[in-house]
């Protein structure tokens, strides 16, 4: 490859990996080679990168950058200066990405140009860094596991030698220099997966899960895999930590800095589980409090978030009985009781008393219907 055979532009990254992996391309990253900030808004594009030069076309609104290099000068996942001259090349360029199934780039006219051979290993299936520089930024080692659960379903494995690069980095403590965003934020990313198991039991492999959520075993990992149909990213987070403890919970989620409804479903389905499976034992007063508990009815849709939560633990545990659908009726009934049902002489706190009564009373002429 010479300085002058690739200038100009070239579509990179996932968008060139996914097509041919015959996936749906979701956007496009392009990379210019030989230009200057100058010339790219001279011709209407509109910078927004802060660190390094990134464009927005003028027309499409997709992410255009320039060619670029990385040099590592402190620790940490921005611990890096850049040259985006236009004397880097496009080979440059790309020798400082991740993976070789995302060192990949495309001209104009349809032709690859894939210095690192990363065709090949989208052909053997295989997930492999670039370069030793992949070990300047541990947070590589969180997306070499998200690319692992990513296509764990078309086949692809970890390269020994990456997974060993990978351990290195944890064994050396690495992980510590990433701020907690980062680690949920890629976390977050992993759950929303058709496989996001695989993202957890790799990092448990390479021992970075005992740095990163000690409350997770792999228990909790193969609950997740046994859950994942029709369930959120939110839920199977819930659903990770449904074993723990209320307290660990809360910590690892100030920790994780995650949003508060992850923390509210976590630790709900931590701390009510059993009762929730146990419906069938509770008398209506505690059929009552337990709806209240858990504020069902100002708030209807988290109760049933929470409650559909429950129903795939209880059948990933080989329950049979249908206790989501008997709360939703329990929900629905004393739902349909307000401040309009009672005696509206009443004032105050008698208010509230009244419905309560007599929404304990229609549950139990349910029970004896």
């Amino acid at each position: 490859m010479t300085d002058d055979q690739y200038k100009g532009t070239f579509l990179v990254g996932g968008a060139v990996r996914d097509e041919l992996l015959n996936l749906t391309v979701t956007e496009h990253d392009w990379v210019v080679v030989g230009s200057s900030v100058a010339e790219m808004e001279a011709v209407g594009f509109r910078q927004v990168g802060k660190d390094f030069p990134v464009f927005l076309h003028p027309d499409t609104n997709e992410e255009y950058a320039l060619a670029r290099t990385e040099r590592k000068i402190e620790p940490g996942h921005t611990g890096f200066s850049t040259d985006a001259s236009s004397e880097v090349t496009l080979e440059e360029d790309l020798g400082r990405r991740d993976l070789t199934i995302n060192a990949i780039a495309r001209d104009g006219e349809g032709n690859l140009i894939d210095p690192y051979h990363g065709c090949k290993d989208i052909e053997t299936r295989t997930i492999r860094h670039v370069s030793d520089a992949f070990e300047e930024d541990p947070l590589r080692v969180l997306r070499v596991a998200r690319f692992a659960a990513k296509f764990s379903s078309l086949g692809f494995e970890v390269a020994n030698e990456t997974k060993n690069l990978c351990a290195a980095m944890v064994k050396r403590g690495d992980l510590s220099q990433l701020p907690s965003e980062r680690i949920f934020q890629e976390t977050d990313k992993s759950l929303a997966l058709d496989n996001p198991e695989t993202f957890f039991r790799f990092l448990a492999d390479i021992s970075a899960g005992v740095q990163l959520w000690p409350e997770l075993d792999k228990v909790a990992i193969d609950l997740l895999a046994r859950t994942t149909g029709g369930t959120s990213r939110l839920q199977r987070f819930a659903i990770l930590f449904s074993q723990s403890t209320t307290d660990k919970i809360k910590s690892r989620c100030e920790h994780l800095k995650t949003p508060r409804r992850y923390e509210a479903l976590a630790v709900n389905c931590c701390r009510h589980l059993s009762t929730w499976e146990d419906v069938s034992g509770l008398d209506a007063e505690q059929i009552v409090a337990f709806l209240y508990d858990l504020d069902a009815i100002r708030k209807p849709e988290q109760f049933g978030q929470f409650s559909d939560t429950c129903e795939h633990l209880a059948r990933a545990r080989s329950s049979d009985r249908d206790q989501g659908t008997i709360w939703a009726n329990y929900h629905g009934i004393i739902s349909d009781i307000t401040s309009t049902s009672v005696d509206d002489s009443l004032r105050g706190p008698a208010v509230g008393q009244a419905i309560r009564k007599l929404q304990i009373g229609a549950i139990e002429s349910h029970h004896e219907n």
